[in-house]
């Protein structure tokens, strides 16, 4: 199970059932709120109605045996084992439908949750889905979010094999991943060894970057209007005021669909797990593994504490790719925090025998360690960078 990050730290200003998303998003955005507009309601249709247009969307997958209909759905399990990991997320908390349109909404959700699964070295057989949906939600909302679901399951050759619907003041989504280690043993966290290499799979920092590129673009829009507002019989101009801050300068200035910044807003709407590497590095004998859904210090984090164990980064080793550091240049950001700690790319990070022949997508970032550092006190497990302890680093949690 992994726990995504939140959309904003503040949602008194994400847009709710009650007061839909506008059509528009933030200025420059690309990704409208599609679904959010005028139609029929889910309550227009009734909650069987909405079970069936939902499900005429999603087809069955090899592995779903008996799929929405009956009491349960049967998935077939040639191991014998099945690999199960679930998530939860809420609009205004994980999502925010100005920022994402139900489609991007039904692939993310899907991605966090299919990357738990391969992250075990397993292949994804099937999702099982909960949806609370207020009475005014637009039934196009609820079909774009399953189509996401759909294509995103098609990446892996899973599908959706069933689910329930509730009423909700506002969005809540529960997905449920199954999973078949086709006779593997699972990759855990707690199997970590001294003289491991750490190796890295997929990208990090591009989701944290099209999160912080959002945030930027929502405060100087905020800005830009509540100065609009109190300059009335002034010459202020909006962009930069800082009358609504209190003598601090807005955000700077950005625009999402800039070729630039455009690729790292997607990535955050839509994580790109590295979804073959995960079976690939299993049978290439990964001794550890984790998904990186909270950052890369604090789930490397999980795998040193598993299995007690001292890790080092190497930041020589970690690629920062070049757009990255421009959107970081212009917020004022560091680029290699990003990587180091931003979440919701759903990149792998794995520790393997010197000598593994790695496949091809797989870096190597830094080592664990065979004995613990001189000046780690009584602590067996930890992650450092360059040597130095990065103790202080905790990463996303829900209730900190």
């Amino acid at each position: 199970m992994s726990t995504s990050r939140p959309d904003t730290d503040d949602t008194a200003d994400v847009p709710t059932a009650d007061a839909p998303a506008p059509d528009t998003a933030a200025p420059g955005t690309t990704a409208t709120a599609t679904g959010d507009g005028s139609g029929p309601t889910v309550a227009d249709l009734g909650e069987f109605g909405l079970i069936r247009a939902i499900t005429r969307r999603l087809p069955a997958g090899p592995d779903v045996l008996l799929g929405p209909g009956d009491d349960a759905a049967v998935v077939a399990s040639a191991d014998g084992r099945v690999v199960i990991t679930t998530d939860l997320l809420l609009e205004g908390r994980h999502f925010r439908r100005d920022w994402s349109s139900a489609y991007d909404v039904g692939r993310k959700a899907a991605a966090q949750n299919l990357s738990d699964v391969v992250a075990m070295g397993a292949r994804p057989t099937a999702l099982v889905v909960g949806l609370g949906a207020p009475r005014s939600l637009p039934i196009a909302w609820a079909e774009q979010f399953a189509d996401g679901l759909r294509d995103e399951c098609e990446l892996v050759g899973a599908s959706v094999a069933g689910g329930d619907i509730s009423s909700s003041d506002t969005i809540v989504l529960g997905i449920t991943a199954l999973g078949d280690l086709a006779g593997r043993a699972p990759v855990r966290r707690d199997t970590a060894r001294g003289g491991d290499l750490v190796v890295l799979a997929g990208r990090l920092g591009w989701a944290q970057a099209g999160l912080a590129l959002l945030r930027a673009t929502t405060a100087t829009t905020a800005t830009t209007g509540a100065a609009s507002a109190t300059a009335t019989g002034t010459a202020a101009t909006a962009t930069g005021s800082t009358a609504a801050t209190g003598g601090t300068a807005a955000a700077p200035a950005v625009r999402l669909d800039d070729p630039e910044y455009a690729e790292l807003v997607a990535a955050h709407r839509r994580p790109q797990p590295p979804y073959p590497l995960g079976p690939q590095l299993a049978a290439a004998g990964a001794h550890a593994m984790c998904d990186v859904s909270d950052g890369l210090l604090a789930d490397l984090g999980h795998i040193a504490a598993a299995s007690s164990v001292w890790v080092d980064l190497d930041t020589a080793l970690i690629p920062v790719p070049a757009r990255i550091s421009t959107a970081a240049a212009a917020l004022g950001a560091d680029p290699l925090g990003w990587v180091l700690t931003g979440g919701d790319d759903h990149a792998l990070v794995a520790c393997v025998a010197p000598g593994t022949e790695l496949p091809a997508g797989c870096t190597v970032i830094g080592r664990v360690l065979n004995e613990r550092p001189a000046d780690a006190g009584t602590r067996d497990h930890g992650v450092l960078v360059n040597g130095r302890d990065q103790h202080d680093q905790p990463g996303w949690d829900h209730f900190a």
